[in-house]
């Protein structure tokens, strides 16, 4: 071939090669915005940023309250995980909660109504924009920061698995059939532990890219079809958390708004595409202000709470009690002897009396089963005030006759003073002002026990001698010093007005833990005579090695 030939061809090549590239798009740039888009836009502006920022008084008190050199990780969560919206008729609208949907149909009417207001205004001064790019942005920033903070506040429970914790003993020796619901959906992910890792590094790493401009559409992505999943999770197990779920999906959907039809565009219609995001030219100032709040706020709820929840796993997990057994009680016991005012019980397993099995776990919690049944706690758990007796994970979801009591353990006696784990409180699923969540806010919980601890605690007495007291010490500092918070201290000290609780006192007489005797009163004033004998169960699961706590 000449070199002739050659260069007609590669012409030829260069020709065709022409005709193949696709027809290059002019850049996206700014537009007028039609009549219908502002509109939109003036509504979504008003529900979005009230659905996004803190309108409580108990949020900014907390906020302000806070110490920050002694802080809990439920200080920066509470923090992360407020409520918003407008609620002028609570969290019911039309008589009903509509499945805890009822403040974000009244926040969408009034910002429908503001919105419809705020283009009157402006169209009878004749003072409209051609569009909004700038407010657009802004908005934008509010909610991608609302939404990374708020999820990464909940990733971390799972990063470190503590919101669904692998199941005690006493939930093991549970007949599956006494389980809720959600009960089996939390226990099926807490036997499971790396997989609950898998789901909280999706849910910080949607957080973390939410906070970059470039990343936006990436984080929002990842959050849709985190939180898209955990909405349906929650629907079918009856897991309470749709709301606050659900609310995460809607900001990511509004953060995708613009993006999905380029997506659309390139991914489906195979067409060159040029995204566009408007960014506002900053001054000097606006610039550091800019990078110092994106810094601080990468500091602390990436670096900080990260901290405070890796302590919170190792010392203080928030949904099982912190402070250790006693350590020869521990272990599964039959009951094989039980009387009652010095009248012995044989075994019955219809018996609704008789105690069937006990338990003492590996924290301060004995628990035995009865053949009655008892009120259900359908909480999340989440021990909030922070007292071991509210962390009730133990008996959440639980029925069968199943009863748990935490303990303080006065050793030098071989006495245990013995209070219930359950006691009735409002339905906390869903809570926190229509966003709802895990447990919600401990600032709404508060305020609803202190009226209720105040009317029960009139005429409560001490049942604990001050001798005993002396010898089992205070429960607050009985975890690991690093642990130690302004918060915990603060929950415990509120708490020596004693709430009214079912209560009994027994001793144990043991050698070695295999054969221990309990002699005392229950909480009905019965005398109470309870033989355990050690049994050794031998369970499918095999042990975590990801289970929270230093015991």
């Amino acid at each position: 071939m000449s070199i002739s030939e050659i260069t007609v061809q590669d012409a030829n090549v260069a020709d065709n090669a022409k005709v193949a590239t696709p027809t290059a798009q002019a850049p996206a740039e700014k537009r007028d915005w039609k009549g219908y888009e502002k509109i939109l836009f003036r509504i979504a502006f008003i529900f979005f940023i009230a659905i996004s920022i803190p309108n409580t008084p108990e949020w900014y008190a907390q906020l302000f309250a806070l110490n920050w050199f002694h802080l809990n990780y439920r200080d920066l969560y509470d923090i992360a995980r407020f409520g918003s919206g407008i609620n002028f008729f609570g969290n019911t609208i039309f008589g009903t909660s509509l499945l805890g949907y009822a403040n974000w149909i009244t926040t969408l009417l009034i910002a429908t109504a503001g919105g419809l207001l705020w283009t009157g205004v402006v169209k009878a001064r004749k003072t409209e924009r051609a569009e909004y790019y700038t407010l657009y942005y802004w908005l934008r920033v509010v909610v991608r920061y609302r939404a990374g903070i708020g999820i990464i506040g909940f990733g971390f429970t799972k990063l470190l698995p503590l919101q669904m914790p692998y199941p005690s003993l006493g939930v093991l020796n549970t007949n599956f059939g006494d389980f809720t619901a959600q009960k089996i959906y939390w226990l099926s992910i807490g036997i499971v532990p790396w997989y609950q890792v898998f789901a909280g590094v999706v849910e910080v790493a949607a957080g973390t890219l939410l906070f970059f401009r470039k990343t936006t559409t990436l984080g929002a992505i990842l959050l849709l079809a985190a939180l898209g999943d955990i909405v349906y999770v929650n629907f079918a197990y009856d897991g309470g958390v749709h709301v606050y779920s659900s609310y995460f999906v809607l900001l990511a959907a509004f953060l995708l708004v613009n993006d999905v039809p380029k997506i659309y565009r390139l991914l489906i219609q195979e067409k060159y595409t040029v995204p566009f995001h408007y960014y506002p030219t900053l001054n000097k100032a606006g610039q550091v202000l800019r990078v110092s709040l994106k810094t601080g706020t990468i500091f602390l709820f990436l670096g900080v709470l990260f901290y405070l929840q890796l302590i919170n796993f190792l010392y203080d997990p928030y949904k099982q009690p912190a402070v250790a057994g006693v350590k020869e009680l521990r272990g599964n016991y039959n009951v094989t002897e039980f009387r009652i005012n010095d009248q012995l019980i044989p075994y019955n397993p219809l018996d609704t009396v008789r105690w069937q099995e006990a338990t003492f776990e590996n924290w301060s919690t004995f628990t035995y089963r009865v053949n009655k049944p008892h009120p259900l706690d359908l909480s999340n758990g989440g021990g909030d005030p922070q007292r071991d007796v509210n962390r009730t994970f133990e008996i959440t979801g639980v029925a069968g006759g199943q009863r748990a009591f935490h303990y303080f353990a006065d050793e030098t006696n071989h006495t245990l003073y013995l209070e219930d784990k359950y006691k009735a409180i409002p339905d906390r699923r869903n809570r926190t002002a229509g966003v709802g969540g895990d447990g919600g806010t401990a600032a709404n919980f508060g305020a609803d026990t202190a009226v209720t601890a105040e009317k029960e605690n009139e005429k409560q007495e001490e049942w604990i001698p001050a001798a005993a007291l002396k010898n089992i010490g205070d429960e607050s500092l009985k975890i690991e010093p690093i642990a130690l918070s302004t918060r915990r201290a603060r929950d415990y000290a509120a708490a020596k007005k004693n709430e009214k609780r079912n209560r009994f006192v027994v001793q144990y007489n043991t050698t070695d833990g295999n054969h221990i005797i309990l002699t005392g009163t229950d909480e009905k004033k019965n005398r109470i005579y309870v033989v355990l004998d050690r049994v050794d169960k031998h369970y499918a699961l095999e042990p975590s090695k990801l289970q929270a706590g230093k015991y």
